[in-house]
């Protein structure tokens, strides 16, 4: 068996050996300082529309990256082809970049006890591997459970199947090497359903780390007829003050623009609504935000950072209060501060789920709007402006009235934060960034 056949699991003594070569020959080029990152991946992705396969995608991808320190110097350079007279070319090739780089006092690899002295077994690593045949079955039976669903689903845009499993190992001169396995299998469907008043369109989908814990093929098929045929006979609303409830599939994006006005990159260049809120409260006085990077199987969870630096629990807001902040090593250096084991991104980030399900949180919310598709993009990550196109359903007396679309929410980040009523137990955790529904006490709905 060759290597390029082999599970990429099976290939982790190889991807080591390789990054110890890479760092051992950045040595040899005089290099004060080095680290590497080694990946292979593999992966299937069908599509199925109107029950005919629109496409059938198998990737297998290598790679390797390189960053060499000459003191305060530094340079990068990056190849796909393993073949070692291909590596040391790319070494020799971030030794002349860094070779003719401006010095950074801040640049460097993260100091070594930050590193993670042990790699705990999160399993990540859960290979299925099907085959075209198998995965387009799959695919059909979601799309064909969603057109079965309603004579009112008249139109489709597909469903999808993915597989993917990837290997990374990283290294560096400080004495680290680490590698990771991990898996990501989704299913997803999208159709369009259409009435005298129109058509609308919805979608839904399963993403975990096993095969088996996806949703079943005919439940996602379902999931997304039973949204688009909610959204029709949408009507327009006028422009109003209101409270408004974020359903949680969406409420994650409002936690992303926090994650980003706390990332280091950001503060350092003062660009940032959240600058200089270190210890101060940020959120309502209730609310706690915390990441979790070992849960096991997660789509967040990371037992070392990008740079090789041990993650671990930790508390970002409690009691509505700002503890920390999101950094690597250069972000860290650049505010006098040390890193957090944020290269690359949160792990699990979650705000703190209530006890309320999302119909208690619309009978809470008594009167205003529910939000479950948010449109475009009109956040200033300076000044903490939002605006940004939704549709949803207006609420009246504690119950769902009517679907609403072509209308606009807006207010300011900071004051959101500050004035969130609740977070549902209706917890979604497809993603880094784990949230329920989330209210708001009150936002500028514009309208007709």
């Amino acid at each position: 068996m060759t290597e390029e056949s082999k599970p990429v699991a099976a290939i982790a003594g190889t991807l080591e050996a390789l990054v110890g070569e890479v760092l051992a020959e950045a040595r040899r080029q005089g290099a004060t300082a080095a680290e590497a990152s080694a990946s292979v991946s593999q992966g299937l992705a069908v599509t199925v529309r109107l029950g005919v396969v629109e496409t059938v995608e198998h990737t297998r991808d290598k790679g390797l990256g390189i960053t060499l320190y000459f003191g305060k110097q530094s340079g990068s350079a990056s190849t796909s082809d393993l073949r070692i007279e291909a590596v040391r070319d790319t070494v020799r090739a971030a030794a002349s970049i860094a070779r003719h780089t401006a010095a950074d006092d801040c640049s460097g690899l993260a100091d070594p006890e930050s590193l993670a002295h042990s790699i705990p077994d999160l399993d990540l690593h859960h290979p299925w591997n099907p085959g075209a045949d198998e995965a387009i079955e799959v695919a059909t039976a979601c799309e064909q459970a969603a057109r079965a669903a309603d004579p009112r689903i008249r139109n489709s845009e597909g469903a999808s199947l993915s597989s993917h499993e990837g290997l990374e190992v990283y290294g560096n001169t400080n004495g680290f090497m680490g590698a990771v396995a991990s898996t990501r299998h989704g299913l997803s469907c999208a159709v369009v359903a259409q009435d005298d008043s129109g058509m609308q369109r919805d979608y839904w989908y399963s993403v975990t780390r096993d095969a088996s814990d996806l949703e079943s093929r005919e439940s996602v098929g379902r999931r997304a007829a039973e949204r688009a045929l909610r959204r029709l006979s949408a009507r327009k609303l006028s422009t109003r003050q209101t409270p408004v409830l974020y359903e949680a599939p969406v409420a994650s994006s409002l936690l992303s623009h926090f994650v980003g006005a706390v990332r280091g990159a950001n503060l350092y260049r003062e660009a940032s609504f959240l600058l200089g809120q270190l210890g101060k409260t940020v959120f309502a006085p209730w609310v706690r935000l915390y990441e979790r990077p070992h849960l096991r199987k997660a789509l967040g969870s990371a037992p070392f950072d990008n740079e090789g630096v041990a993650t671990r629990d930790r508390d970002l807001v409690r009691d509505g209060s700002l503890l920390g902040y999101v950094l690597d090593s250069y972000s860290a250096r650049k505010l006098h501060m040390t890193t957090t084991g944020n290269a690359g991104g949160v792990h699990n980030l979650t705000i703190q789920p209530g006890t309320d399900d999302l119909p208690d949180l619309i009978a809470r919310m008594h009167t205003g709007l529910l939000v479950t598709e948010l449109i475009g993009f009109g956040v200033n990550s300076v000044t903490g402006d939002y605006s940004r196109g939704a549709a949803g359903f207006w609420v009246e007396g504690g119950q769902i009235q009517y679907p609403v679309e072509e209308i606009t929410i807006a207010g300011n980040l900071l004051d959101m934060f500050r004035h969130m009523v609740a977070v549902g137990r209706d917890v979604d955790l497809r993603g880094n960034i784990r949230t329920g529904s989330i209210l708001i006490e009150n936002m500028t709905l514009a309208g007709s």
